[in-house]
């Protein structure tokens, strides 16, 4: 730790300790009144988090599953946004004790994309339908340095397939300076998205140990010097099951809190990844604080419910199974056909000896876009926020009110039948254009009076048609 460098004082351990402890053994009473006031979209306190955290009657959990879902679909509909990441390389400096990058890791191959490279995989990610990427990269950078990063969204947004394109570059990387976020910022990144991996300072210092990952202030005030370089769209996470999973749905509210304090908003996403086994770690195989699948179900309904308009990500480091239960108790993004070795999409299956974890769904895109049209969701491919200034407080603006509606469910009826268009095999297409029949059916007058013309623009040929 740099002792002259920020200090995440926003995380107090001993106050999430204290809370946990003060909130065990919640009654019935208590709890169905926490819900009723979760219903209003205000979100909960630390305290109400931790007393939610508690439950395991069943019908009290499938009363807290049944509000986050009646909250999802209050503010998201039933959108599902769509994304694939691309990992660009596996060098690493750090030791990780969780991760296959892990400079040690004999076992792993390594690989660094070059530029042809990215715009290959970029282009096969777009003949799968993709709009939406999430760079990511071991937190080892080539000769060229940081250009490499800069030069790598430049790739992505130039690959061009026919009507395909990439619209939104996110990036999922190694803390930065507040000059290189802002150097990401005019590059036109949408999301820079850190996941913390264990607020638990102790648990940090056992799995971290070499790099400059080693450093957990370091890392934890990041998204502060993101935000004050001008990335209002920030994504947070923790990695379940290196610690108590209530210990750290605190720890991520108190850093929400900060950055709502501080900038007036907190993140734009918050992802759930679970610990999944990795080529060359032990600890990933056998989870020091493995969460189960119900309390995994019960975490993310709970962080609905406390941060009711943020947008809630899903891997596939998960199975199908497994990813269709988070639907339905606050998750509104999913990645689909991801790859997490580089080079991965034109290897096909990818490489486990260059991967960073093991996936859960192998499912191509068309599969998954078919499977979340069978459950009733809508595929949504829309990146229009970021480029019409709608993030931030400004999405949150429109949001909090209801007015977010009037522009998203339109933009995503609107990418789902460009996808159903130009990449959807003829089943899916057929299943496809029968929900957009019924979503259409179930808005109300003014949306329907944005959609349709949307719609007939699209079915005319016309792309990248939003509002």
């Amino acid at each position: 730790m740099d002792p002259d460098g920020p200090r995440a004082d926003f995380i107090d351990e001993q106050e999430i300790e204290a809370t946990l402890a003060r909130s065990a053994r919640p009654e019935a009473g208590r709890v169905r009144e926490l819900l009723a006031k979760a219903r209003e979209m205000r979100g909960l306190s630390m305290d109400e988090i931790a007393c939610l955290s508690f439950v395991e009657s069943p019908q009290l959990l499938a009363e807290i599953c049944a509000a986050a879902k009646a909250i999802k679909e209050e503010i998201y509909g039933s959108r599902l946004v769509l994304f694939a990441p691309l990992y660009i390389s596996n060098q690493c400096s750090n030791e990780c004790t969780y991760c296959a990058f892990r400079a040690s890791n004999a076992a792993l191959t390594r690989r660094t994309l070059t530029q042809a490279e990215i715009a290959e995989e970029t282009r096969i990610l777009i003949r799968q339908g993709h709009k939406r990427l999430l760079v990511v990269a071991g937190e080892t950078l080539p000769q060229q340095g940081f250009q490499y990063i800069l030069d790598t969204i430049k790739t992505i947004y130039a690959a061009k397939v026919g009507p395909g394109e990439i619209r939104r570059v996110n990036v999922n990387l190694a803390p930065q300076t507040t000059e290189r976020f802002r150097q990401l910022k005019d590059a036109g990144i949408g999301t820079f998205q850190l996941f913390q991996e264990t607020f638990h300072r102790g648990t940090y210092a056992a799995v971290h140990l070499r790099g400059r990952k080693r450093d957990y202030d370091w890392r934890a005030t990041a998204l502060d010097r993101a935000m004050e370089a001008g990335i209002d769209d920030v994504g947070i996470g923790v990695l379940f099951g290196l610690y108590d999973w209530r210990f750290e749905i605190l720890a991520m509210m108190q850093q929400i809190r900060h950055l709502e304090q501080r900038f007036g908003v907190g993140p734009h996403t918050i992802s759930f990844p679970r610990l999944e086994p990795a080529v060359g770690s032990e600890i990933a195989s056998r989870p020091p604080h493995a969460v189960s699948d119900m309390d995994f179900l019960k975490l993310i309904a709970i962080m609905r419910l406390a941060v009711p308009y943020t947008g809630m990500i899903m891997s596939t480091r998960e199975t199908a199974e497994v990813r269709r239960a988070t639907f339905a108790v606050g998750i509104s993004q999913i990645s689909a056909g991801s790859r997490t070795d580089p080079g991965g999409y034109k290897d096909g299956e990818g490489d486990p000896y260059g991967s960073q974890f093991q996936l859960g769904d192998h499912r191509s895109v068309d599969e998954v876009v078919r499977d979340v049209i069978g459950l009733g969701y809508t595929p949504s491919f829309c990146t229009a926020c970021y480029r019409t200034g709608r993030t931030g407080q400004d999405f949150m603006d429109l949001a909090k009110p209801g007015e977010i509606k009037y522009h998203c469910h339109p933009n995503a009826l609107s990418t789902f039948l460009e996808y159903l268009c130009d990449y959807a095999r003829p089943g899916t297409r057929a299943a496809g254009e029968k929900l957009i029949s019924i979503e259409l059916a179930h808005m109300d007058q003014q949306q329907i009076a944005i959609a349709l013309p949307m719609l007939d623009e699209v079915s005319s040929g016309k792309r990248d048609v939003f509002i």
